[in-house]
């Protein structure tokens, strides 16, 4: 369910076409979501869904990275226990690169808070 929500966020939220964004089958290897070319000129990561109650961050960090990278992709790993909110891991650098190209962020407080 955590893959499907991710997708259909992606296609909410960026516009994605729904046919250039797809949740792979469990147990299948690479990225969690399939992403077009034109889907990945909008969303250059390679995302990892884990949704379990036991934390193994180290661990799907690897397996996240070793995927994004076989893609030519940033690693982004989104992780989900029951009743808590979704959390977004990614490498420091990366963000940094996000807020640099997203001109509607003047800042990190500003980008964060909404403007508020």
């Amino acid at each position: 369910r955590l893959q499907q929500a991710v997708r259909q966020d992606l296609v909410d939220c960026l516009g994605i076409d729904p046919g250039d964004i797809l949740s792979t089958a469990m147990g299948q290897s690479g990225c969690d979501i399939y992403l077009s070319p034109a889907a990945r000129a909008l969303f250059p990561y390679g995302v990892e869904c884990k949704a379990q109650e036991t934390i193994s961050l180290p661990a799907w960090w690897e397996q996240c990275t070793a995927n994004a990278e076989a893609e030519g992709l940033a690693p982004l790993l989104i992780l989900k226990q029951s009743r808590r909110a979704a959390l977004a891991v990614l490498r420091w650098a990366d963000l940094l690169a996000l807020l640099r190209q997203d001109c509607r962020w003047q800042n990190l407080a500003e980008g964060l808070t909404g403007g508020k």
